[in-house]
């Protein structure tokens, strides 16, 4: 998800925005058909001189959404508007490829809610997770705010548990209920990827994985490992200590991925009960098909079922016959980006 990682990019120069009492616009993509430039939940914020941060198709639409600006900034109300292959500013600028887009256009939050904002920009510099949930009929009823991590499970009312739900999917969508359309934006903390084992092939996937915008911890109780492997991009972490003294530290969630490839089974068996018995997006096991079945009888015996195992992915990585270490960290990586995005 390319969107949190914008909005982090640019909280700074909002917030300086709406610290000044400057008036500036948010512009959402919250609903495409086709084949649109942006996926859904894709922000767009337009400064109180018509500056543009970031970009809601690539360039087909923001001139039209620039000329809207004046009037949702006068008003204070926001509007949905929608864009395809029929609309004149559409083919002016190019979406022509078949797809239409809605974008919700609405005063920055800072003007409209001071308090909200203030939660929202407090989650967002804290890295933590949170949903947006905005009506999408009544332009002038209230937004929602949520922190996923304090809510509970069957808890609370039924719109949080929505919020929840879609947190957890990792997909801002567009709902309904109780006769009202909402747009839930979801907004979720920096994705984690924890690596078990220090060895030449973690140090390319920690290489790709911070290029890839992952916070990335490295764990290896094997001094000669994690003290000799030399790092081309340095983790953001990495401990000299087992997976069970070093995991439960963290908060392993929907936005956890890992990677077990210390080719020792104290060490990976011992993070494959932590992780399975986690929230964690994804487990992968590095191993040849042979050792692969040793440890899913070794998992089976220590109590996990059929279902558990077939959360690993194991052995690791998508087939593209990787023999390099950079080969395999690329396989690994590509199938970390696909269960990241299966949602969107």
């Amino acid at each position: 998800m390319t969107l949190p990682k914008k909005m982090r990019e640019f909280l700074s120069k909002i917030s300086t925005w709406a610290e000044a009492g400057q008036s500036f616009c948010t512009a959402t993509v919250v609903n495409t058909w086709g084949s649109s430039p942006r996926p859904i939940g894709t922000n767009m914020f337009i400064g109180p001189n018509g500056e543009m941060l970031g970009s809601v198709s690539g360039g087909c639409v923001e001139g039209a959404i620039l000329r809207e600006t004046a009037e949702v900034q006068a008003t204070k109300a926001r509007k949905v508007l929608k864009f395809g292959v029929s609309d004149q500013d559409a083919w002016s600028v190019g979406l022509t490829c078949g797809g239409t887009i809605e974008i919700l256009l609405e005063p920055g939050l800072a003007q409209v809610d001071q308090g909200l904002w203030a939660n929202f920009q407090a989650a967002l510099a804290q890295n933590q997770g949170c949903v947006l949930l905005t009506p999408l009929q009544d332009l002038s009823a209230p937004h929602r705010f949520f922190v996923p991590a304090e809510l509970k499970e069957n808890e609370g009312d039924e719109l949080s548990q929505i919020a929840l739900k879609a947190y957890q999917e990792r997909k801002s969508q567009v709902l309904e209920y109780a006769g009202t359309t909402y747009f839930l934006g979801v907004y979720p903390p920096k994705l984690q990827l924890f690596v078990v084992g220090a060895a030449h092939a973690a140090a390319e996937l920690v290489h790709l994985a911070k290029y890839f915008d992952f916070e990335v911890t490295v764990m290896d109780p094997r001094g000669t490992f994690a003290q000799n492997t030399q790092f081309t991009t340095a983790p953001d972490q990495l401990f000299e200590e087992y997976p069970a003294e070093v995991l439960p530290d963290y908060q392993l969630d929907e936005y956890s991925f890992a990677v077990v490839m210390a080719h020792d089974p104290k060490i990976d068996d011992q993070a494959l009960h932590l992780l399975l018995r986690s929230k964690v997006a994804y487990i992968g096991a590095l191993s040849s098909k042979a050792s692969n079945e040793k440890r899913k009888q070794r998992l089976l015996e220590a109590g996990f079922s059929e279902q558990d195992i077939q959360r690993i992915h194991a052995p690791v990585g998508l087939p593209i016959k990787s023999k390099t270490a950079k080969e395999i960290a690329l396989s690994i990586m590509a199938q970390i980006v696909a269960v990241k995005n299966q949602h969107l």
